[in-house]
């Protein structure tokens, strides 16, 4: 009975989604209150609806009801509860549905909390919302039904992927999700906005907390999916420049660019088209990471294995969406007003330039990301695009990035000049400069780019610090004056001054553990030692381990650092009988300045296994800026200005003619 509800659920859902997505538009159109009114008990419907289908299909899972097929298929009686809840979306169907829950959990975010936004703005913006939540239903209730029956019932389920059964997979998707999905409602404002012919400051201050949501939460989840393969692919790795992680990375370079955007509107109402063009470009890279993952044109870790008739569907979608949407905007965009002038030597400048690197950016990795396809079709050949490529594509563009970064804030709006910034800046320089010295003098063997990568990392943290001590005149008041302009700081300020800090934390990060990584394979007896980074690891034997769902056997590796013990690593070797698969899980000891990371594989001899030990230097860093990155979002999200939305729109007579004129 609970699959034929939830199934309920998602028909009723695909009906208020109709409704929503035509009346209130019309009630827009026609100055009709009623109508428009409409659209925000629709959004609460709607989330309620699909919330408790997703509620539904999670009860099947965690009670293993085996008449369910997206239940045999994933899950298992002896699975832990952990991974039969995460096993929800660990599969086509129910990520999808997870995908609607998204969207109409923004929708319903807007219709709650969009009290103070213009009756017309908020009908149209739930209105698109609810046309591209109408397509993912149509798609999940023709061709991806979760609550599809199997008869006659077998006894136990296939079990989840041994790969997806980790705390960091059970967490990560949604956020993922979360992020990415999130986007859709910016895309929604985006064309609400061109429906309406009006795009100005009280638009931008209602779009930016709901992108910055986005962006902090894709951003958590690609941190956290870096992270789990890192740990869990048994080589430490943390980026590989997969196709599906691209699918993700590119929505979050254009969504920066976006979020950096949708300022200069607020601050200075410029940059108008741009950001509504940001808008569509985010959005429509989601559709497509969504087309990837699910068409079965890649073979990935990430991608559900589907029939391309499923591909089709989803790529229908996206040109209707996408294609749309671009129409729609070469149609009205040149009717926005232009805005106010700067000059390029401006902070508006800065964020234009950091705004066409960004994009130019995430047009590098679509390309390497999309060359491969294309060439397997039109030619028949099979390539491969790596770090070669984006090394030589897509670093070089981040260094002016970083430059702007952190000189950006410091220039003035409309006008500024360089030499201010630059003076201001210079301790941080120097700083900077000091770092890269002392890089060259303690370690170098690794590649030039990897001192550039050092010196853009320190240069962008202490960039950040120098702007806010700029900021509090640190220096050049009383100490007393100085406390006070700290205390008078704002969340959004701070959340900045972390976000970008963080950043470069994580290019630290990054750069050590790619380019200063010790690594060392050896087939071991017990009694066998390995010595690495100053530490000293001695194997001493493997022992039978069991769990829930699997056998393993975990290796014994004693740590001494000095003759004095350090600590005793356990890697795994797991065996998943149901799914008849292994997997390796690594044991990694962490230090602030890097990692001893310890992975295992079947040995030559019965008597020995194969050691694979690395050091990885600074690699903690990359994690604790991806949190102190997320955490800026938060602490800015949480910004009064936030809470309080937008200030109500002054309608000017010649404005107010134009947009009923538009429509």
């Amino acid at each position: 009975m609970v699959p034929e509800l939830g199934h309920l659920a998602l028909i009723v859902a695909l009906m208020v989604a109709l409704v929503q997505s035509i009346l209130p538009l019309v009630g827009a159109a026609r100055r009709l209150p009623g109508l428009m009114a409409m659209a925000v008990p629709g959004a609460l419907v709607q989330f309620a609806l699909i919330a408790f289908a997703f509620g539904c299909l999670t009860w099947v899972h965690v009670t293993s009801d085996f008449t369910v097929e997206n239940v045999v298929e994933n899950s298992h009686t002896l699975k832990p509860l952990l991974y039969k809840v995460s096993g929800v979306w660990g599969n086509h169907e129910g990520s999808m549905l997870l995908w609607v829950l998204m969207l109409t959990l923004f929708g319903a975010g807007v219709a709650l909390l969009g009290g103070g936004m213009p009756m017309a703005l908020r009908a149209r913006t739930l209105a698109v919302q609810a046309m591209i939540t109408l397509g993912f239903l149509a798609f999940i209730i023709a061709t991806s039904n979760p609550f599809q029956r199997v008869f006659p019932p077998p006894v136990n389920g296939h079990d989840l992927n041994p790969l997806l059964q980790d705390p960091g997979l059970a967490v990560h998707p949604p956020l993922l999700y979360f992020g990415y999905v999130g986007f859709s409602i910016v895309f929604s404002f985006a064309m609400a906005a061109l429906i309406e012919g009006r795009v100005d400051p009280a638009w931008a201050r209602w779009v930016r907390p709901w992108t910055l949501a986005a962006w902090t939460g894709l951003t958590a989840g690609i941190t956290l999916g870096s992270n789990w393969a890192y740990y869990e692919l048994g080589w430490g790795g943390f980026w590989f420049w997969d196709p599906v992680e691209n699918a993700s990375f590119m929505p979050w370079l254009v969504g920066t660019a976006l979020l950096h955007s949708a300022i200069v509107v607020e601050k200075r109402d410029a940059l108008k088209s741009w950001t509504i063009l940001l808008s569509i470009i985010t959005f429509s890279l989601s559709l497509m990471g969504t087309f990837l993952v699910r068409s079965g044109v890649l073979s990935s870790v990430h991608a559900f294995a589907v029939d391309p008739g499923r591909g089709y569907f989803i790529l229908a979608l996206m040109v209707i969406a996408v294609g749309g949407s671009f129409a729609l905007y070469a149609w009205r965009a040149p009717a926005l007003a232009p805005g106010g002038l700067f000059q390029p030597i401006s902070r508006e400048g800065a964020l234009v330039l950091n705004n066409l690197l960004l994009a130019t950016a995430a047009a590098t990795v679509l390309i390497g990301t999309l060359y491969p396809l294309v060439l397997d079709v039109v030619a028949g050949e099979r390539v491969t695009v790596g770090s070669p490529y984006y090394n030589a594509t897509f670093v070089p563009l981040m260094v002016p990035l970083f430059a702007l970064l952190v000189i950006g804030p410091l220039l003035g709006w409309k006008r500024s000049d360089l030499g201010s910034a630059f003076s201001r800046l210079k301790i941080a320089l120097l700083a900077a400069t000091f770092v890269v010295i002392a890089t060259l003098a303690l370690r170098w063997d690794g590649p030039l780019l990897g001192l550039v990568g050092i010196a853009a990392g320190s240069w962008v943290l202490l960039g950040s610090l120098a702007e806010l001590a700029d900021r509090i005149h640190l220096g050049r008041a009383s100490l007393a004056e100085v406390r006070r302009r700290l205390g008078r700081q704002t969340r959004a300020s701070w959340g900045m001054v972390l976000a970008h800090a963080g950043l470069g934390i994580a290019i630290l990060g990054m750069v050590g553990t790619s380019l200063w990584v010790d690594e060392h394979i050896a087939a071991v007896k017990p009694g066998s030692h390995i010595r690495m980074a100053g530490y000293d690891i001695t194997y001493k034997g493997v022992e039978p381990a069991e769990g829930p769902n699997y056998t393993a056997e975990a290796a014994r590796f004693e740590v001494t650092r000095g003759g004095r013990p350090v600590t005793v690593l356990k890697p795994e070797r797991r065996f998943y009988p149901v799914a008849r698969m292994e997997t390796t899980e690594a044991a990694i000891l962490t230090r602030p300045f890097g990692d001893l990371y310890v992975a295992t594989g079947a040995g030559p001899t019965p008597d020995t296994i194969t050691a694979r030990v690395w050091h990885h230097p600074l690699v903690p860093w990359l994690w604790g800026g991806g949190a102190l990155m997320v955490l800026g979002g938060l602490i800015s999200l949480s910004d009064r200005r936030y809470r309080l939305g937008a200030p109500s729109r002054r309608q000017q007579p010649a404005m107010a003619a134009a947009a009923t004129a538009a429509e």
